[in-house]
């Protein structure tokens, strides 16, 4: 059986903690692989070699950072399929999905190419008799970031490219879900010319995540993940020194007003719900319908959600593909299993699914629950499973509160004609990231990822202008030269004159 291994310094290392987990094909619902879980050892091994590294990268020039960002993403070009292939095979999502995700995530490795307008810094001149006062920014060091299962190429890329081209070197712990990915955009960035030791790839469990949290030599931690695990890594790596930014779970909302198009919001909807299996963090899992359209729209979702296709993710014809795991495919049937006692209308129960040929695999179909109570679990909890709630409310006000009294505060989307009624939305809602008529509001490279509330955890976004101000120091320098004619020694405090 294959064994997915390290990357550290530049090349493949094997495990040697004797610790290993299983990696299925969510398709099948056979183990193909098994992934080595690092022990301190080994991720202690992989800090020391960023470490190293750091004292070249560091000092390095933007003109050499960038030309091996450019290289790289020529070849995450030319290796997209490869990595999408990847991802369907541990994931289990469709392969046109997996494509997207890693379009998505060289977004951010064009940005990172851009560097050197990021880190222009700012200067006054003659602020007092011929001083000069300057502002740069200069990276942190070692820096971690610690990534989910659902999106194993896209929220890696999020970090690690804007990481290093600060300056900083990098040091990845993936889900040990689907390991395989990471390893790989570690191989290609070491081929587009990359230094050893700048990009470290350590697989595993809980024992690394908290070593890597107690590491004194990581100056900052990324995540993105659930809640409960972002409110840990934030205590524990902040009492540790660190800098941290912590992206948790999500319960998003769309909104649809009365004047809405209705077939658009239905098909958005059932994009926004269902794909990817509903293991998204900005997926759509409540539609609070306003006014008297609930009807309506409820049939307009349930005509579109019966007609899904889904199967292994690589069949060209599945529009959905498995869950991650056996387990996680249960605990989310069990939401739907209990919605009606809770006092919710089932009107599509996907739980008990079978795909021909692939019986044994973690399928479930998609769900739809109407006339949800906001007391009920499946409301309450995030469940990432293609499982969708509608709750009523009979005016706008009613529906904002709705939404502002959520714990969560990732996104959310509004559906209407009116916009007026848009722009108060965008201004009233409590979330991070707002769509109209955009029903899964993920920003462009160059504006920063981010929730409110439960959603996020320490005080920056991801990518965009707060990931450089994340991987990065501001540094003051304030300098005098004095003319040549000057002469003397004068012991007074600089005054603006």
């Amino acid at each position: 059986m294959k064994t997915i291994s390290h990357w550290i310094g530049g090349k493949s290392v094997e495990g040697t903690s004797g610790r290993f987990g299983p990696v299925w094909n969510p398709a099948t619902g056979a183990q193909e692989k098994q992934v080595a879980f690092a022990d301190t050892t080994e991720v202690d091994a992989a800090v020391a070699a960023a470490k190293d590294a750091f004292e070249s990268w560091g000092t390095s020039s933007l003109a050499r950072r960038t030309a091996i960002l450019f290289k790289y993403r020529e070849l995450l070009d030319a290796h997209r399929d490869e990595i999408a292939e990847l991802i369907t095979a541990e994931h289990g999502k469709v392969h046109s999905d997996a494509l997207g995700e890693v379009a998505r995530g060289m977004e951010i490795v064009e940005l990172a190419c851009g560097i050197s307008v990021q880190l222009k810094g700012e200067l006054s001149t003659q602020v007092s008799t011929r001083v000069d006062v300057a502002s740069i920014r200069q990276p942190l060091g070692v820096v971690a970031g610690i990534t989910p299962f659902n999106f194993p190429a896209m929220v890696p890329m999020w970090m690690f490219p804007l990481a290093i081209a600060c300056g900083n070197t990098f040091v990845l712990k993936p889900s040990e879900k689907d390991p395989s990915t990471s390893v790989r955009l570690a191989e290609l960035a070491t081929e587009a010319g990359l230094p050893d030791g700048v990009l470290n790839v350590v697989q595993g469990d809980r024992e690394a995540v908290d070593r890597i949290l107690e590491h004194p030599d990581i100056e900052a931690v990324s995540f993105v993940g659930s809640t409960p695990i972002a409110r840990h890594i934030q205590l524990k790596a902040t009492e540790h020194g660190k800098r941290v930014q912590a992206l948790g779970g999500a319960k998003n909302h769309m909104l649809v007003l009365p004047d809405a198009d209705l077939d658009l919001a239905a098909d958005q909807a059932i994009n926004a719900a269902y794909g990817s299996a509903g293991e998204r963090c900005m997926a759509v899992s409540v539609v609070v319908a306003v006014g008297d359209i609930g009807d309506d729209l409820v049939g307009r979702i349930t005509e579109r959600a019966k007609k899904l296709r889904i199967g292994p993710g690589n069949d060209p014809a599945s529009e959905m593909g498995p869950l991650i795991t056996r387990e996680h495919r249960d605990k989310v049937a069990s939401y739907v299993a209990g919605a009606a006692a809770q006092g919710a209308e089932v009107v599509l129960d996907g739980t008990g699914l079978t795909v021909d040929g692939h019986e044994d695999g973690f399928f479930v179909g998609v769900s739809l629950l109407d006339r949800v109570p906001v007391t009920a679990d499946a409301y309450q909890d995030e469940i990432f499973g293609p499982v969708l709630c509608v709750v009523r409310a009979e005016t706008y006000d009613e529906a904002i509160a709705l939404i502002n009294d959520s714990r969560w505060g990732n996104g959310t989307a509004i559906f209407t004609r009116d916009g007026g009624a848009a722009r108060r939305f965008q201004l009233e809602v409590k979330a991070g990231m707002v769509g109209v008529n955009v029903p899964i509001p993920v920003p462009v490279g160059y504006h920063s990822f981010g929730g409110w509330k439960d959603s996020l955890f320490g005080g920056h976004h991801i990518y965009g202008n707060d990931g450089v101000a994340f991987y990065t120091q501001g540094k003051v320098i304030t300098t005098r030269w004095p003319d040549p004619s000057d002469g003397g020694i004068n012991l007074g405090f600089p005054s603006n004159s």
